[in-house]
């Protein structure tokens, strides 16, 4: 693990994009808080990993420069051997995502470990040889009014910091700071992200065939027992 604040990037090939994944370490108490209930901090700890593991799992089907996860904690099983980890830095989200981008060069692409049934048919867009002709950003929007995917062609932390996070406007204003600073914006689908258990049960209905979907079905059958 890099001992910097997020790890400085190594130069993307030209028509490449990095691809990061912002992550808590998946640790009982700390991840999917508001799973509870139905489920235990343990059980929503289980989940949290899931999705996390289901999200990578599609990073690393995907073209990139490099791939990372952009951890607060410590790395374990759910880790893939070809995903490289950097720190987060101390702060508001805000400030964690602007260090993250801070750290990269050239076109890069970051989405968060809420949406695991993000398919690479969500991502291809902002990752083909084509997807930075003519766009400067790409912006994936959450259906909670927050965004689970921000990518910008030149990465400058300015353009997150000081935008309210974990709000109803959050994407909305994100968006909006991105437009006011000229550049041409192209949107991804809008996502589902996993806050509550009927997120969690529609999410896994999308992607029944993942581990999210997986554990969350064993955890509601011990549940219902």
């Amino acid at each position: 693990m890099s001992s910097s604040c997020a790890g400085r990037a190594r130069d993307a090939p030209t028509g490449m994009t990095t691809l990061l994944v912002i992550a808590k370490e998946p640790l009982p108490g700390r991840v999917k808080t508001r799973l509870s209930p139905p489920f235990s901090a343990v059980e929503a700890a289980r989940l949290a990993e899931a999705a996390l593991a289901d999200t990578l799992r599609t990073v690393c089907s995907l073209p990139a420069a490099r791939r990372a996860v952009v951890l607060d904690g410590a790395p374990g099983p759910w880790l893939p051997p070809d995903v490289e980890v950097v720190e987060q830095c101390a702060g508001g989200l805000d400030e964690r995502l602007a260090a993250a981008f801070g750290a990269c060069t050239g076109p890069t692409l970051l989405i968060g470990m809420d949406t695991p049934q993000v398919t690479t048919t969500d991502l291809a867009p902002a990752l083909s040889t084509t997807a930075w002709n003519d766009c400067d950003a790409w912006f994936g929007p959450a259906e909670d009014g927050g965004f689970w995917a921000l990518g910008l062609a030149e990465p400058d932390p300015r353009l997150l910091r000081g935008v309210p996070m974990s709000v109803p406007e959050t994407g909305a204003v994100q968006r909006r700071r991105l437009v006011d600073a000229g550049l041409t914006v192209r949107d991804l689908p809008r996502l589902r992200d996993v806050d509550v258990a009927v997120d969690a049960a529609h999410v896994a209905a999308l992607a029944p065939h993942g581990r999210f979907a997986a554990e969350l079905a064993r955890l509601t059958r011990a549940v219902a027992r």
